[in-house]
């Protein structure tokens, strides 16, 4: 392909997208240029698709069928973000965001809206976009997305992911045409350092610094990799990136490749993710025939083509050295270091690697400079984060703020609050190799210093929201049976560190903990972390020791009071029977699976505490609130 041939591509279909990107009365412009009357998007991310969606878009395409309305374009999608309404549907030009939708409803929004003349059905938007007054307003402008700024995911939920002229129209290859044309390795390393882009895979190594380091190194061969392993528990912003933009993924590779004077590319990613796993398939074939990969790109004279490799998902090889030796073939187990990867890494060469998120900061850096992106976010932490947010949280979706937002913005007001009118306790962050924030630091600017110094950190963007009804301890046993599980075994601090501290919260779980377990617990930590081999090792200890540091009351009411105020640890629970209250219906004996409740009708009822198993149906099943537990 030429460069007049991309330009073509370009101009064709750019008004095909940007209906998708700019407001109503805009879009109503712009719409007599595309060749269709509107154009409906639905989400074909892993989440909707869970839900359906699917189903919705096959329901969809035969109610225009059958209504014989042949100008309307149907997009299948990637992730809108906002996963907690799904699946979503949009109309465009108006902007109608349809939430939960079924193949009932679209129905009834073919039958009302998509029709010549059709009107929005107003029950059945994300009620987010519909004001006390009935008026419609741009889901831009709902909380959720407002405080947004899409860099990484600008075309997630934008453009038709398996359509790489639809990528093409919305800026992919942009910046590779522009770094093949005008830009030399030099330059390009250089705008990555100016621009302060940071590794969003958990390190936050500088991304430039890394590429330099494998320019430098001397050899005949190098290589990029995609770190695509995502396997932190919750996380789910790289699988989204891939289903929704994979080209972005390609191209910046690509870039990376001519940076450091690499011919071939590889991306590992988990098996369990299949339609990532499709679409990057897709998108490789696509930049294959639009001579986008391979052989002279672009008539450069430049070669650069990707493979895929696919992970077995164990977390450790979300390590750059485990999951270079997986890719080579051999088992996931990371190796010292020095040296390091841009210095030998894959099969003994030069490698840089960075992770999905990374990946797609690339083009807008390049198209629109170093300068634009260093003046988002702060100082040290440049550029916005994506994050899965998770958990006791209203608003369940990805977000994409600039760095710097603070934590009480994303639960507050993008996250829509804690649900069920109970209170923020704590935020997770970092995944098992994190820390949780208490709800005295919600104020905290989320950037890579501020987090560290309170004991976690960003990771490759978890947020897990934990309410009142959250007990740290198990929360802290939670993430520890994850490690345990995950350690590849190699190096002693970690094969038995883990299970030595999963052992001891177990036993303060289990209300037999003894005071001198939590100065064990503090030892044993710091051993970890000074002697492992890997970061798995090393951060292992994090979950735990940020609940112990904000949350140590909760620890020492499991040991000397054998309590568990938030009723999560069952070893610790006592159901009990408030007399006054109990109208002896006999409803919960005839519930209790162990025949622990006994007495007579109209009568207060006993529990055996002797034969209860702390199943809780008793409770749940009381009409009453007769029944307590303590």
């Amino acid at each position: 392909m030429t460069i007049q041939e991309l330009d073509a591509i370009r101009a064709k279909k750019k008004d095909l997208i940007e209906v998708r990107r700019v407001i109503r009365e805009q879009g109503e412009k712009l719409a007599e240029k595309t060749g269709y009357r509107k154009q409906v998007l639905v989400c074909g991310g892993t989440g909707c698709t869970s839900s359906s969606s699917m189903k919705v878009i096959a329901q969809l395409e035969e109610s225009l069928k059958q209504l014989k309305i042949e100008d309307i374009l149907v997009v299948k999608t990637g992730c809108f973000g906002l996963c907690a309404l799904g699946p979503i549907m949009i109309v465009y030009p108006e902007g109608a965001f349809y939430a939960q939708v079924t193949p009932e409803t679209v129905k009834e929004i073919t039958e009302k809206h998509l029709v010549k003349g059709g009107e929005i059905v107003k029950d059945l938007l994300y009620q987010g976009t519909v004001t006390e007054s009935g008026e419609i307003i741009p889901f831009a402008e709902t909380p959720f997305y407002k405080k947004q700024m899409r860099i990484a995911l600008r075309n997630c939920g934008v453009i038709a992911p398996e359509d790489i002229e639809e990528a093409i129209a919305a800026g992919d290859y942009q910046a590779l045409e522009k770094v093949l044309t005008s830009m030399t390795p030099d330059d390009v390393i250089n705008e990555m350092l100016a621009s302060g882009l940071r590794g969003r895979g958990g390190a936050g190594f500088p991304t430039g610094r890394k590429w330099a380091f494998a320019k430098a190194s001397v050899s005949d061969v190098k290589y990029v990799c995609c770190n695509a392993d995502e396997g932190d528990p919750g996380a789910f912003m790289d699988r989204s990136v891939l289903e929704g933009d994979p080209h972005s993924v390609l191209e910046a590779m690509t870039i990376a490749g001519y940076a450091i004077g690499a011919h071939n590319g590889f991306i590992y990613v988990r098996a369990e993710y299949p339609v990532a796993v499709e679409r990057l398939k897709i998108a490789l074939k696509q930049a294959r025939e639009y001579g986008l990969l391979g052989k002279n790109i672009l008539d450069s004279g430049f070669d650069f083509d990707i493979e895929i490799r696919l992970g077995a998902g164990a977390f450790v090889c979300g390590e750059e050295t485990a999951l270079m030796r997986s890719i080579e073939g051999h088992r996931g187990e990371p190796r010292p270091r020095p040296p390091f990867p841009a210095v030998k890494g894959l099969f003994g060469k030069p490698t840089i690697l960075n992770n999905v998120e990374t990946w797609a900061n690339i083009n807008p850096i390049i198209v629109k400079g170093a300068a634009w992106f260093s003046s988002i976010g702060t100082k040290s932490s440049t550029g916005t984060k994506v994050f899965a947010l998770g958990g006791k949280i209203t608003n369940v979706g990805l977000v994409e703020v600039p760095m710097g937002t603070t934590l009480r913005e994303i639960v507050e007001e993008i996250g829509g609050g804690i649900p069920n009118g109970k209170t923020f306790k704590a935020a997770q962050t970092g995944g098992p190799s994190g820390g949780c924030i208490p709800a005295s630091h919600i104020d905290t600017p989320i950037d890579y210093d501020s987090l560290i110094a309170i004991g976690s950190m960003m990771g490759s963007g978890g947020m897990i929201i934990l309410d009142e009804d959250t007990c740290m301890v198990d929360i802290s046993k939670f993430y520890l049976e994850f490690t345990a599980d995950e350690s590849c075994g190699k190096c002693t601090p970690c094969r038995i560190g883990t299970k030595r501290l999963l052992q001891l919260l177990t036993k303060i779980t289990e209300g037999k903990g003894e005071s001198e377990d939590i100065q064990k617990i503090e030892e044993l930590s710091s051993h970890m972390k000074q002697s492992s081999l890997c970061a798995l090792g090393q951060s292992a200890p994090n979950p735990v020791l940020s609940t112990l540091q904000y949350f140590r009351d909760e620890y020492v009411e499991h040991i000397e009071k054998k309590v568990c105020k938030a009723g999560v640890c069952k070893a610790l629970l006592t159901y009990h029977i408030i007399e006054d209250k109990c109208k002896g219906c006999t409803l919960c004996a005839r519930q209790c699976p162990v025949k622990a409740i006994t007495g007579t009708v109209k009568q207060p009822h006993v529990i055996d505490t002797a034969k209860c198993v702390k199943c809780g149906l008793c409770m749940a099943h009381c009409k009453f609130n007769a029944i307590e537990r303590i």
